[in-house]
């Protein structure tokens, strides 16, 4: 039998034996010295065991609320059902609540709204003549020039016409497509009979089977009722929508576009068969006051007439596009036209080095605004000075290149036309939702005539 003591860590173990001879022996249990990494380990452990529970808990408190959260109901209605695609583009107030940035009157007043009348007298243009091969039996067509793209359709385009073209008058002759009455974009008897009923169009177009055809959203009844919404298709692209689903009615509409089958295009470049819609859409809708250009890669998600009002009427402006988000100067845009493979330097060249000889500085800001527009949307009036202006800026594209952004300030700053309105690029997207091409376009396998 053994017994022991602990002194303040010194153990002493004695025996029976021990104690009968009496000898005590006595062992010295050192401290032991622990390392402080070991330490911070043990601590680290002791604190996961501990917190670890603890954010178990504050994550199933969080998923509570969240839960409780998205099944309560909301503050404020549901959107209508026709806005439901809709994207909002919005800016930031300084004190940071969402804003639009284009201010659309609200929908009562744009039920009541009304298309203003124009007085034409203080019109710096009366009236505009277009050239015709029946009306000028005296034009020379042996001036035709082989880079030029001219053509039946657009007549023959001399430097001398082009620069009177530029001279507002009272009455005013140019060239403005639709020259030859075998030049070609045809359409059909009925077709032309829709198009002339037309007072307020919103247009569009996809040669070459190009893009999908976007619904339009975001409009009042009475614009439906009001405004003619027109696509204008060839037969490759109405076969390729063909193939997808989208079959032209009994009514020839597709929802709410009324789809116009073009025949004969006059270009084998389908981007300039597309600017005879997009920049001469007065030549097409002589009955129209006016009209809204979107491109096909575009979905229009805005009440036309509060379009009208917000962008032309409330400005006293005829004619509105974007300003170009990237760069400001016609001479930029054609390097970046070059840089992206949009036209070949040589196309590019020749257009620029006429523009400076016509005296066109590289400067960025015109009237305070910047000098290089974006046109994929285009609001427009159809009175005789911005039937004037596009006509010009349809012949630009037609002699040079089909980069219409290039050509635009070129006729800006040469004619000068009062009431163009450069809108900021939040406002375009706030007109349109940008979906994008979606297939490339097919060019059609002949030459122009």
């Amino acid at each position: 039998m053994s017994s022991s003591s602990l002194i303040h860590g010194i153990s002493i173990s004695v025996s029976d034996d021990d104690e009968a001879s009496g000898k005590v022996r006595v062992r010295v249990r050192r401290k032991r010295h622990r390392h402080p990494a070991s330490a911070r380990r043990r601590l680290l452990r002791r604190a996961v065991r501990l917190g670890g529970p603890l954010l178990l808990a504050t994550l199933a408190v969080s998923l509570l609320f969240y839960e409780s959260y998205s099944l309560s109901p909301p503050s404020h209605p549901p959107p209508p059902a026709s806005n439901l695609s809709r994207v909002e583009h919005t800016a930031r107030a300084a004190d940071g609540t969402r804003k639009s940035c284009l201010k659309i009157l609200g929908p009562e007043k744009l039920q009541n709204l009304e298309l203003p009348e124009v007085s034409e007298q203080n019109l710096p243009v009366k009236k505009v003549v277009y050239r015709s091969r029946l009306l000028h039996l005296d034009d020379d067509d042996s001036s035709r020039s082989n880079i030029s793209r001219f053509n039946s359709f657009t007549g023959y385009q001399t430097l001398n016409e082009r620069e009177e073209s530029f001279k507002m008058k009272d009455i005013t002759t140019v060239h403005c497509g639709f020259y030859n009455e075998d030049g070609g974009f045809k359409v059909s008897a009925v077709d032309k009979d829709y198009m002339s009923s037309c007072r307020v169009v919103v247009a569009t177009c996809a040669f070459g089977g190009g893009d999908d055809l976007h619904q339009p959203i975001g409009m009042t009844e009475v614009s439906i009722k009001k405004v003619c919404y027109v696509a204008f298709w060839d037969e490759v692209t109405r076969a390729a929508q063909q193939e997808e689903g989208n079959k032209i009615g009994e009514d020839l509409m597709i929802g709410l576009w009324r789809i116009i089958l073009v025949r004969d295009l006059p270009f084998s470049d389908q981007r300039l068969n597309g600017k005879i819609p997009k920049l001469i859409s007065h030549r097409l809708f002589p009955m129209a006051r006016y009209s809204i250009w979107v491109d096909s890669k575009s979905q229009f998600r805005r009440d036309p007439l509060g379009v009208f009002e917000a962008l032309l009427w409330r400005s006293n402006s005829s004619l509105a596009l974007s300003e170009h988000g990237a760069r400001s100067s016609l001479y930029d845009e054609g390097k970046a036209i070059v840089k992206k493979h949009k036209a070949t330097p040589e196309e590019v060249k020749v257009q620029l080095d006429q523009y400076q000889q016509d005296g066109i500085p590289d400067e960025k800001r015109f009237n305070g605004k910047k000098a290089l527009a974006e046109a994929s949307v285009i609001v427009r009036d159809h009175t005789p000075p911005t039937n004037l202006f596009m006509c010009l800026w349809f012949n630009e594209v037609v002699r040079f290149t089909s980069r219409d952004q290039l050509s635009f300030p070129y006729v800006l700053r040469r004619l000068r036309l009062p009431g163009v309105h450069l809108f900021p690029v939040c406002a375009r997207k706030d007109l349109v939702n940008s979906v994008g091409h979606r297939r490339k376009v097919k060019p059609l396998a002949r030459e122009e005539r």
